[in-house]
């Protein structure tokens, strides 16, 4: 089974629940406003890691999107992303690269939606705590030939 570890919006924040949360995932995805380059670094000694730029990340060494290929599966990551309302770019890409999903963050709020034959999966944020929201990160996983299954991991209080 292909377990891929879905992080967003940490902002300089890594909860020490994460590494226990993503312990034998075989890639992870940061989807953008990490805020630092240690966050990465710590992520890394989990598993590879893949990681796009968000808004909050200027000067940062990041590209705004990046698809991640994993045998059968392709999944692109870009932090900002309204499903309902793809912006061009985005929707060439989609059309282009035929992805099984496609992971972003920025609402801050957990989100899964199947849009056509795309899954579209916004983990959560996993920074500190603020604007009373439920913070979360995500599993997505699969076997060769099966559907993806996606599990939320919530991330309450702060450790």
């Amino acid at each position: 089974m292909f377990r891929l570890g879905l992080i967003s919006d940490t902002h300089g924040f890594l909860d020490a629940r994460v590494a226990r949360l993503l312990a034998g995932v075989n890639h992870i995805v940061h989807a953008g406003d990490v805020g630092s380059t240690d966050i990465i670094r710590k992520l890394e000694a989990i598993a590879p890691v893949t990681v796009v730029t968000g808004n909050c990340d200027s000067g940062l060494p990041y590209r705004e999107i990046e698809v991640v290929q994993t045998g059968e599966r392709k999944v692109i990551v870009q932090h900002i992303v309204d499903p309902r309302k793809l912006d061009l770019a985005l929707q060439r890409r989609i059309d282009c690269e035929h992805p099984d999903a496609v992971v972003f963050g920025h609402t801050h709020r957990a989100f899964t939606q199947r849009v056509g034959k795309v899954l579209f999966v916004n983990p959560g944020y996993a920074g500190k705590p603020r604007f009373t929201l439920p913070r979360s990160i995500a599993v997505l996983s699969w076997r060769p030939s099966s559907k993806m299954d996606l599990e939320f991991l919530p991330l309450t209080g702060v450790e």
